[in-house]
């Protein structure tokens, strides 16, 4: 229980750390696609803003998704005593990220070419539904914005393996989405501010750090407490023993 909550705070913090890079990316699509909104109500932030909220909703439930997806995948695994590698496997995934964002390790950006078939056969369907003119439209859109390529989606997918387990990966997911809502909502509400401050380099590179740090704590604190927990078993059954004697 304690490894499966720390891949959600792990993936709560990948999504919020990493705002500098969601608004460099991120940003200026739900910029382009907050311009391609009527005008009355681009004008009108109380209007526009379920909008925004639609295209995000229909991002996190393709996150949720494809977290579904790899748990279901990763589960065999999980079953064989697995668990570890994937462990260690998110920890290089994530501190590589971090590396990334700082920009210490720009090659980390060939990641995203994983995703670039399912996006080759997306990207048309996305662009039948603009100009976005409805609420479905801005949903259906973010559905499919959600499996746009990305490094940081792919470091959060490397945590949802850990779990072996489809809904909860799917959850692990949802968490990183979450995290990521300030920065993406925020975009669209007020891109030039935003787009402004995730060009800052020591940002990127603060966050950059924080990943790793982050990474490092919810690798080795749920193995520690294992540790802790076994010792204690050892403990209680030894001393049921020395009873019974």
């Amino acid at each position: 229980m304690e490894a499966i909550t720390s891949s959600y705070v792990a993936a709560f913090l990948l999504g919020l750390f990493s705002t500098v890079h969601c608004i460099a990316m991120c940003g200026s699509i739900i910029g382009a696609l907050t311009l391609s909104l009527p005008k009355e109500v681009r004008e009108n932030q109380s209007k526009m803003f379920p909008y925004v909220l639609n295209y995000n909703l229909g991002r996190l439930f393709s996150y949720g998704t494809a977290g579904a997806i790899v748990g279901l995948l990763s589960s065999p695994l999980v079953e064989f005593n697995g668990h570890a590698v994937l462990r260690y496997v998110s920890l290089v995934v994530m501190i590589a990220m971090g590396l990334y964002l700082a920009g210490w390790f720009p090659k980390f950006a060939r990641m995203e070419r994983m995703g670039a078939p399912i996006w080759r056969w997306l990207q048309p369907i996305g662009q039948k539904l603009l100009p976005v003119k409805t609420r479905t439209q801005a949903l259906f859109l973010g559905v499919i914005w959600g499996w746009l390529p990305c490094g940081l989606v792919y470091a959060a997918l490397a945590v949802a393996a850990t779990v072996g387990d489809p809904v909860k990966a799917s959850f692990v997911m949802l968490a990183f989405g979450a995290g990521t809502l300030p920065a993406v909502m925020g975009a669209g509400l007020f891109t030039g501010m935003l787009a402004a401050m995730a060009k800052v380099k020591h940002l990127r590179q603060i966050a950059g750090l924080l990943i790793i740090a982050m990474a490092l704590v919810t690798t080795f604190w749920p193995m520690n407490m294992e540790h802790v927990v076994q010792n204690g078993e050892q403990v209680d059954h030894s001393a049921d023993l020395l009873h019974s004697m």
